[in-house]
Protein backbone atom coordinates (compact mmCIF):
# COMPACT_ATOMS: atom_id res chain seq x y z
CA UNK A 1 0.00 0.00 0.00
CA UNK A 2 2.91 2.37 0.60
CA UNK A 3 3.96 1.93 -3.02
CA UNK A 4 0.58 3.21 -4.23
CA UNK A 5 0.80 6.31 -2.04
CA UNK A 6 4.20 7.35 -3.47
CA UNK A 7 2.89 7.13 -7.04
CA UNK A 8 -0.13 9.19 -6.06
CA UNK A 9 2.03 11.82 -4.38
CA UNK A 10 4.36 12.17 -7.38
CA UNK A 11 1.41 12.66 -9.74
CA UNK A 12 -0.10 15.31 -7.53
CA UNK A 13 3.15 17.25 -7.32
CA UNK A 14 3.42 17.33 -11.14
CA UNK A 15 -0.08 18.74 -11.49
CA UNK A 16 0.63 21.58 -9.05
CA UNK A 17 3.72 22.91 -10.86
CA UNK A 18 3.10 25.64 -13.46
CA UNK A 19 5.08 25.41 -16.72
CA UNK A 20 7.69 28.16 -17.04
CA UNK A 21 7.34 28.28 -20.84
CA UNK A 22 3.74 29.44 -20.43
CA UNK A 23 4.83 32.31 -18.20
CA UNK A 24 7.58 33.36 -20.62
CA UNK A 25 5.23 33.20 -23.63
CA UNK A 26 2.65 35.35 -21.85
CA UNK A 27 5.28 37.91 -20.87
CA UNK A 28 6.55 37.99 -24.47
CA UNK A 29 3.07 38.60 -25.84
CA UNK A 30 2.52 41.43 -23.39
CA UNK A 31 5.83 43.04 -24.41
CA UNK A 32 4.94 42.79 -28.10
CA UNK A 33 1.53 44.38 -27.48
CA UNK A 34 3.07 47.27 -25.52
CA UNK A 35 5.68 47.84 -28.22
CA UNK A 36 2.99 47.88 -30.95
CA UNK A 37 0.93 50.45 -29.05
CA UNK A 38 3.89 52.70 -28.38
CA UNK A 39 5.24 52.56 -31.94
CA UNK A 40 1.88 53.43 -33.53
CA UNK A 41 1.67 56.69 -31.55
CA UNK A 42 4.73 58.07 -33.34
CA UNK A 43 2.86 58.54 -36.61
CA UNK A 44 2.18 62.01 -37.82
CA UNK A 45 -1.52 62.87 -38.01
CA UNK A 46 -2.59 64.92 -41.02
CA UNK A 47 -4.51 68.13 -40.53
CA UNK A 48 -8.04 67.84 -41.90
CA UNK A 49 -8.46 70.39 -44.70
CA UNK A 50 -11.56 68.99 -46.43
CA UNK A 51 -14.73 67.86 -44.64
CA UNK A 52 -17.22 65.38 -46.03
CA UNK A 53 -14.89 63.80 -48.62
CA UNK A 54 -11.42 62.31 -49.00
CA UNK A 55 -8.72 64.61 -50.38
CA UNK A 56 -5.17 63.85 -51.49
CA UNK A 57 -2.17 66.03 -50.83
CA UNK A 58 1.27 65.40 -52.32
CA UNK A 59 4.27 66.80 -50.45
CA UNK A 60 6.18 67.76 -53.60
CA UNK A 61 4.56 67.71 -57.04
CA UNK A 62 7.68 68.03 -59.22
CA UNK A 63 11.27 66.79 -59.01
CA UNK A 64 14.26 68.19 -60.94
CA UNK A 65 17.07 65.69 -61.45
CA UNK A 66 19.15 67.84 -63.77
CA UNK A 67 20.79 66.14 -66.76
CA UNK A 68 20.40 62.36 -66.65
CA UNK A 69 21.99 60.04 -69.23
CA UNK A 70 19.76 57.44 -70.83
CA UNK A 71 20.62 53.96 -69.57
CA UNK A 72 22.48 55.32 -66.53
CA UNK A 73 21.84 54.34 -62.96
CA UNK A 74 18.16 54.26 -62.01
CA UNK A 75 16.67 57.14 -60.05
CA UNK A 76 14.49 56.31 -57.09
CA UNK A 77 12.09 58.83 -55.61
CA UNK A 78 9.85 58.65 -52.57
CA UNK A 79 6.63 60.61 -52.85
CA UNK A 80 4.73 61.32 -49.64
CA UNK A 81 0.96 61.21 -50.19
CA UNK A 82 -1.41 62.22 -47.39
CA UNK A 83 -5.17 62.07 -47.00
CA UNK A 84 -6.26 65.51 -45.76
CA UNK A 85 -9.98 64.70 -45.90
CA UNK A 86 -12.10 63.27 -43.13
CA UNK A 87 -13.19 60.20 -45.15
CA UNK A 88 -11.23 57.11 -46.25
CA UNK A 89 -9.03 57.67 -49.31
CA UNK A 90 -8.92 54.74 -51.73
CA UNK A 91 -6.49 54.73 -54.66
CA UNK A 92 -8.06 52.40 -57.23
CA UNK A 93 -5.92 53.11 -60.30
CA UNK A 94 -2.20 53.31 -60.98
CA UNK A 95 -0.95 56.87 -60.41
CA UNK A 96 -0.19 58.86 -63.55
CA UNK A 97 3.42 60.02 -63.80
CA UNK A 98 4.59 62.31 -66.58
CA UNK A 99 8.25 62.60 -67.58
CA UNK A 100 9.07 65.93 -69.21
CA UNK A 101 12.21 66.54 -71.26
CA UNK A 102 14.04 69.86 -71.33
CA UNK A 103 11.96 71.76 -68.81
Amino acid sequence: MARYKTKLQSRQSKKKSFPIWLILTGAGLILVAVWALLSSNGREAANIEVTGAPAIKVEQDSFDYGTVKLGGSPIRTVVKVTNVGDQTLEITETPYIEVLEGC
